[in-house]
């Protein structure tokens, strides 16, 4: 089935967000995506406003939106839900282990370890993101999958804003340590594995960093 115009549009700049090529602070000016997306300001608006709940832009009365610069406690907040979340997460795995789930996360991290020995920022902070969600995929729990979805969302935000460069490689590493748990079924070793991971993503967030700026039009070229 063919995405909706305003799906369309949620879909691109929530993967400008991820891909880093849409700044905190940017302001997202309604003409300027209608004329981009060739649709009307309306659905523009409907776009901005879905984008608004999942926390991805923030809406200024007589301003307009912009993309949402989080805050240190909301960042912190973030990774705490998150933890716990996938915390159990990884109990749902191995409630259904497959060879088959195994091979397509192996399968995953050889692409991060390509990002990751590359130049391409944008795909290394997407495929470090998407692990999380291929992970809540194959728990076969949709609703689950949604909640991650936007969790890592959100969490690409916060490292924008805030993650030192050298944190990158040191996640890819330790994705390869938590499969190797999964694919042992040690259901303790990977659970410990995850909350570690996920609390030395957010201890590698610099929170006296300056928050960047960037051209809305550069970022969906």
């Amino acid at each position: 089935m063919e995405a909706s115009p305003t799906r369309t549009i949620v879909d691109a700049l929530t993967r400008a967000v991820v891909e880093h090529r849409l700044q905190p602070g940017t302001k997202l000016a309604e003409q300027k995506l209608a004329n981009h997306f060739g649709v009307s300001r309306t659905l523009v608006r409907q776009a901005l406003f879905q984008l608004a709940q999942k926390h991805l832009v923030r809406m200024e009365p007589a301003r307009g939106a912009f993309v949402a610069a989080p805050t240190v406690e909301e960042a912190r907040q973030v990774f705490q839900v998150r933890r716990i979340l996938e915390a159990e997460m990884v109990r749902e795995f191995l409630r259904q282990p497959a060879p088959a789930k195994i091979r397509a996360l192996r399968e995953h991290i050889a692409q991060e370890k390509a990002a990751v020995e590359g130049r391409d920022a944008g795909e290394r902070s997407q495929l470090l993101g998407d692990f999380h969600v291929r992970m809540a995929e194959l728990t076969d729990n949709a609703v689950l999958t949604q909640i991650i979805r936007d969790l890592v969302s959100r969490s690409s935000l916060i490292a924008l804003m805030y993650q030192r460069e050298a944190a990158a490689a040191h996640s890819q590493q330790e994705h390869v340590e938590l499969v190797k748990a999964l694919a042992a079924r040690d259901e303790k070793r990977a659970v410990k594995l995850m909350e570690e991971h996920l609390l030395h993503v957010e201890e590698s967030l610099a929170f006296d960093r300056p928050v960047p700026t960037h051209d809305i039009a550069l970022a969906l070229a």
